[in-house]
């Protein structure tokens, strides 16, 4: 039996002349002789009445001072996708396809219980393969499975992936089934070479690899999830982006290349930037370790960060902001080393001076432990994007990095923050020039497919 995954995004799903225009894919797939697997995202972007970011706003409304349980928006935001299977199996239905709306527990998907960014830790297809065996077409809601076993979460909770989850259910759903190809469908024609808003002449990547596909997605481009590139790579499994509106070939996503090039340059949204004064040398990397600690029980991916002798600086998405501000202000670390007193360390945003620090600093002078208490300022700088040139083979090439950071000060575009990996270089610039440094280093780099 030749299986094939098709994913359609929100945008693929949210009119009827688009679910149509999907559905004549998935009815393609089946003349070519395969038995299509398909996946939905929720209905739509923010704003449509059944977008996950609406359903959420919706929940959040009844009280805006009280956060909704974790359990209970994962239920919620769950519901876009749902909803989104019925819809999509009934319109393969009016075309003569036989087809069964499936939620992501329905399909045998099992995650681990980390609500809002659960990852998948195995799937059970007997389901989908039975309805494949009767003939008809599994649609499968994307973004979402059900807790596998006990650790304090009940089993067969609802959870959600996260961001781009749908992509990865497409992935992890062809690995199970032993699918020949994956095919993600979107509103673009494949992997850009830059956001076609910010470069109109972007042309479409014919071939990238997984270690590639799954940078330019990391470093801001929304046409595929990270982590379904890790599973397709995983599983060796041929990856397509394709256009859901037009019959353009796509992108290719293959598992090696031997070619050097600049793929792409990527942007993120908002970014913030952090700096954290921390001038004691003898704790310095305690301090480092701990703030990484704290950021990464919060789920907040930091994107860049650089390290000196006065202290460190890192950055992350605007949206996850104000829960860090939160959790770090008036936070208290201790450090001890061997045979040391405790050193108590209090967190500031010193542009502020917040109730969770005047609250903790005076506990603990009246509890006279003022003495061995040193306060760690932190600066922050908002209104920041990062911009990344994807360059596999290159980008740690001596010259390269230089000849980007040349070449956005000669523009007049300031670089706050700047770092290199094996696969990109990334540099922080002020919001209002990402349009133009996504276009000048474009163009300096000469990026074609």
């Amino acid at each position: 039996m030749r299986i094939r995954v098709l994913k359609f995004g929100g945008t693929s799903v949210d009119s009827h002349e688009h679910r149509l225009m999907a559905a004549r894919k998935v009815a393609q797939a089946k003349e070519a002789g395969y038995a299509p697997v398909v996946v939905v995202s929720a209905i739509g972007r923010k704003g449509a009445p059944y977008a996950t970011d609406t359903l959420v706003e919706f929940l959040r409304s009844i009280d805006p001072s009280v956060d909704p349980a974790m359990r209970d928006r994962d239920l919620m935001m769950a519901c876009g996708e749902i909803i989104s299977t019925v819809i999509m199996a009934h319109t393969l239905r009016t075309l003569g396809h036989s087809a069964v709306p499936m939620t992501g527990g329905q399909a045998g998907i099992y995650t681990d219980e980390e609500y809002g960014a659960a990852r998948i830790v195995a799937i059970n297809n007997e389901n989908v393969m039975r309805i494949i065996a009767d003939g008809a077409v599994p649609v499968v809601a994307g973004f979402q499975g059900v807790h596998a076993n006990g650790n304090g979460v009940e089993s067969g909770t609802v959870t959600t992936l996260g961001r781009g989850g749908s992509d990865t259910t497409a992935a992890a759903l062809g690995a199970a089934l032993g699918a020949e190809a994956v095919e993600i469908f979107t509103d673009v024609d494949g992997v850009k070479t830059a956001d076609p808003d910010y470069v109109p002449e972007a042309s479409t990547l014919q071939e990238v690899t997984y270690e590639e596909v799954a940078e330019i997605a990391h470093q801001g481009a929304r046409v595929l999830h990270p982590r379904a590139a890790e599973a397709a790579m995983d599983y060796d499994i041929p990856l397509y982006v394709r256009n859901t509106f037009s019959d353009e070939p796509g992108t290719l996503v293959v598992s090696s290349s031997s070619r050097r090039r600049f793929s792409a340059v990527t942007h993120t949204g908002k970014v913030v930037s952090l700096q954290i004064s921390a001038p004691w040398v003898e704790h310095k990397s305690h301090l480092e370790l701990e703030m990484f600690r704290l950021l990464g029980m919060a789920q907040v991916n930091v994107q860049l960060v650089s390290i000196d002798q006065e202290g460190f600086s890192l950055a992350f998405s605007r949206e996850h902001f104000p829960r860090v501000r939160q959790m770090l202000d008036g936070l208290i670390i201790p450090i001890a080393k061997q045979n040391e007193e405790p050193q108590l360390y209090i967190l500031r945003f010193s542009a502020e001076t917040g109730s969770n620090f005047v609250v903790q600093h005076g506990l603990l002078e009246k509890a006279g432990m003022g003495g061995a208490l040193r306060t760690v300022s932190i600066e922050f700088t908002e209104g920041l994007t990062m911009v990344s040139v994807i360059a596999p083979g290159y980008s740690g090439e001596p010259g390269v990095f230089y000849e980007a950071i040349k070449t956005l000060n000669e523009a007049g575009i300031a670089v706050i923050q700047a770092a290199d990996s094996d696969l990109s270089l990334s540099c922080l610039v002020p919001e209002s020039e990402v349009h133009r440094a996504v276009r000048i280093l474009h163009d300096r780099f000469a990026i074609t497919a």
